[in-house]
């Protein structure tokens, strides 16, 4: 059977490409509620694509409350054993520097595809879908079904989710390719949360850093006023945190632009925070007295550049299974007399959502800042002994040939909330994809890997 999955899934290389494709030319970023789209009309225009591509590939399809599809394969009318859990919703590109192609138009280059979402998580999608087709069009008896499930909001929360499972029933066993090979039963909690502040006059006139929760941000600016260009210059050329300044002289005020490098909130050390550089700078700065400057020095000590375990807000802490805790001060604004900002922290199985909250209060209280409250998820933990788990090993070292083991992340995968569930694919060994950031890719013979594991897993599982 192995090799004639390899054999469908090499000889379809073209179709897998043309549906990755299809859905990379939708913009599938969250907007405003529409009539029949909840999140905007970009990812419900990303769903009934895909809708349509499964359709014209023979499976049972189905749309549920205009933010969640369905295609089945399923035999005679059993309910499916085994669901493939996808997104459509991409975050957004714009204010992204170093984009070397247009991200919503699929480039490929010496092998290698670039665009929004082919990582995170329409490649995998497309994947798993050519998965199913081999299946079925190979005729492989199953004595269970397969439902790929495609929703529109994992990026923002997952309310697609909630509102799917408020009515119905899940597959008794659940993966989702959104996160890395070879299993991943252990997802740290994550809280996002959200904070303000308030002040009168001050040097900076504005502050504005960062558009994407759940990513370090790749560039951050600022409009001074009263402080000379010279001396902005001088501390800006004396910086070493790796991040690049731009200082320009705009008259009666002096502008800096900060350029970092994004990275995933869940592996923040790889990345170069253009916020709390900047804010490192300013910090080193002769500010006006007052609130404001009081707020900026706050900030700087509770969110130091460079620091990524939460030291200085009072959060670090460590477990064996889920490792450490990340925290990212991923979006920060300040102008007229008010500020406010995001923060990302994912926290392992020995802290709770409760705890984190109360450190962050304590901490942005110091810094002169109010909490304003978070949305989030505790650990989530399932067995690695589980027959379930066992066989997607095992489809794993097939198509690898290296050992399969279970893993632990900090991200928040789109099974976080799903009892037993794991994520199974799709990054391999610890390769930075530019997942969340500029020039987003995935290599072309890793995709088709991806198509073949998941097809040996649809028959270790359902036949």
């Amino acid at each position: 059977m192995h090799e004639k999955i390899k054999e469908y899934i090499y000889s379809n290389r073209q179709r897998l490409l043309s549906v990755l494709d299809e859905l990379v030319a939708v913009k599938s970023v969250k907007g405003e509620p529409a009539p029949g789209a909840p999140f905007g009309r970009g990812p419900r225009a990303a769903l009934d694509k895909m809708l349509g591509i499964c359709r014209s590939a023979g499976f049972d399809t189905k749309l549920y409350y205009d933010v969640i599809g369905t295609a089945d394969l399923c035999p005679e009318d059993d309910f499916p054993e085994l669901g493939i859990l996808c997104h459509l919703d991409v975050v957004p590109a714009e204010g992204q520097t170093g984009w070397k192609t247009d991200p919503f138009k699929m480039s490929e280059k010496d092998g290698i595809l670039y665009g929004r979402g082919v990582i995170d998580d329409k490649g995998p999608l497309a994947a798993a879908f050519i998965a199913m087709k081999c299946i079925k069009d190979l005729g492989i008896p199953l004595k269970k079904g397969v439902r790929l499930i495609f929703g529109t909001d994992e990026e923002n929360g997952s309310q697609d989710l909630e509102l799917y499972t408020a009515k119905n029933r899940l597959p008794d066993h659940i993966f989702t390719p959104d996160a890395a090979f070879p299993v991943i039963n252990i997802e740290k909690g994550m809280m996002r949360s959200k904070f303000s502040g308030s002040y009168r006059g001050g040097s900076i006139i504005k502050f504005r850093g960062g558009s994407i929760p759940n990513a370090v941000p790749d560039y951050a600016e600022c409009e001074l006023s009263g402080i000379s260009l010279p001396l902005i210059r001088q501390e800006t050329n004396l910086d070493r945190s790796g991040a690049v300044f731009t200082v320009i002289d705009a008259g009666k005020s002096v502008m800096i632009e900060c350029s970092g490098r994004s990275a995933h909130a869940s592996t923040p050390e790889s990345g170069i925070n253009a916020v709390t550089a900047l804010i490192a700078v300013l910090n080193r700065l002769p500010l006006a007295e007052g609130k404001q400057k009081e707020i900026i020095k706050g900030l700087g000590s509770i969110f130091p550049f460079g620091e990524t375990d939460g030291t200085n807000a009072g959060l670090k802490c460590t477990y064996d299974s889920s490792g450490a805790l990340t925290l990212v001060f991923s979006i920060f604004n300040m102008e007229n007399g008010k500020c406010g900002g995001t923060i990302d922290v994912r926290f392992p199985a020995c802290m709770s959502l409760a705890e984190v909250e109360n450190g962050e209060k304590t901490a942005l209280a110091a810094a002169g800042c109010v909490f304003d409250g978070y949305m989030g998820d505790e650990p989530h933990v399932t067995d690695s002994s589980s027959d379930f788990v066992k066989k997607l090993l095992a489809a794993y070292e097939r198509v690898e040939g290296t050992k399969g083991e279970c893993i632990a992340v900090g991200g928040n995968t789109y099974v976080h909330n799903i009892k037993g569930g794991v994520a199974f694919g799709v990054e391999r060994d610890g390769t930075d994809y530019n997942m969340h950031g500029a020039n987003e890719y995935i290599t072309i013979e890793e995709l088709l890997k991806d198509a073949q594991i998941f097809a040996e897993a649809i028959a270790e599982i359902c036949c």
